[in-house]
């Protein structure tokens, strides 16, 4: 009897977890595997919203890759930008975080401050920025008091793309957060140790803060990586019609729905997927020659 009552209790536990498990699989499968997979029929055929689709096979691979198009104007300018943004965003907040983990007068409050520009709508940061970079903004106005011409920077197309990262790394907030959990987990036995050895502050920073951080600025690079390669709203609304600074999903976004090419757009949105996801497992497997994790043996 306590068997059959053991089996039937197992069965229950096991029906409710499908069951909770139902709404997921259902938005899953309606909102994401379904698209996706719609995404990959759709990028071998040439559809415009209006007609039938026409299958043509490898036609708008062939297209992105080797015809006259923007894709790699886009990869070029999308790579230019997270290959400066990224890792000048993880310095600016490591530095932070260290700063703000010393007991300095309103520690809470610059902890905030700095926590805040991840919060704000993207589009309200947008516009922000536009006043702030303006030709007769307010850094140009700083800039002047030192007896330099600011540029203009969301206008002459040399400087949008500094003026995008500048405002990346403003918004560097959550990073900083996630560094300062880090710093406040490592023991401070080590540093203690370190010191009578001799050790100084710096040498203290490049052996144990670094290393004892490296997890999470991997979780900080990868995220950085993949959240920098799919910028969208900053580009589209500050430099649509600029080609200096064309971007691989703004450009997927104009075939899409600018041009109606949605065979041609899944098959770039695919291309870009497949060098995202490569990129992401490089990252991951050069992470083996530096990030420490604790009670690892080597």
């Amino acid at each position: 009897m306590s068997s059959a009552r053991g089996m039937s209790m197992k069965a229950k536990e096991t029906l409710a977890f499908y069951l909770f498990l139902t709404p997921w699989g259902i938005g899953f499968i309606v909102f994401l595997m379904g698209p996706l997979l719609a995404s990959l029929v759709l990028s071998f055929t040439n559809w415009d919203l209006l007609q039938p689709a026409q299958w043509v096979g490898l036609a708008n691979y062939k297209r992105v890759l080797f015809g006259p198009s923007q894709f790699w104007l886009a990869m070029g300018n999308t790579a230019y930008y997270a290959l400066i943004l990224v890792p000048l965003s993880i310095v600016v907040a490591l530095i932070l975080a260290v700063l703000l983990n010393q007991n300095i007068i309103l520690r809470r409050f610059f902890r905030t401050v700095f926590y805040l520009p991840a919060t704000l709508p993207i589009v309200a940061v947008v516009f922000l920025w536009q006043w702030i970079l303006a030709p007769s903004g307010i850094l140009n106005e700083i800039l002047g008091w030192f007896g330099i011409h600011g540029p203009a920077w969301f206008v002459d197309p040399a400087w949008i793309k500094p003026g995008l990262i500048l405002m990346g790394v403003w918004a560097a907030g959550s990073g900083v957060v996630l560094f300062l959990a880090g710093l406040q987990g490592i023991p401070k036995y080590m540093y203690e140790a370190s010191a009578m050895e001799g050790a100084g502050p710096i040498r203290q920073f490049l052996m144990i803060t670094v290393p004892m951080l490296s997890p999470i600025v991997l979780f900080n690079l990868i995220n950085g990586i993949i959240g920098a390669l799919q910028v969208f709203t900053q580009v589209y609304i500050i430099a649509r019609d600029n080609k200096a600074a064309v971007m691989a999903v703004p450009y997927l976004y104009h075939e899409a729905f600018g041009y109606f090419k949605m065979g041609y757009a899944s098959a770039v949105a695919w291309i870009f997927f497949i060098f995202v996801m490569a990129l992401t497992l490089v990252v991951l497997r050069w992470s083996r020659s530096w990030v420490y994790y604790e009670g690892e043996v080597r």
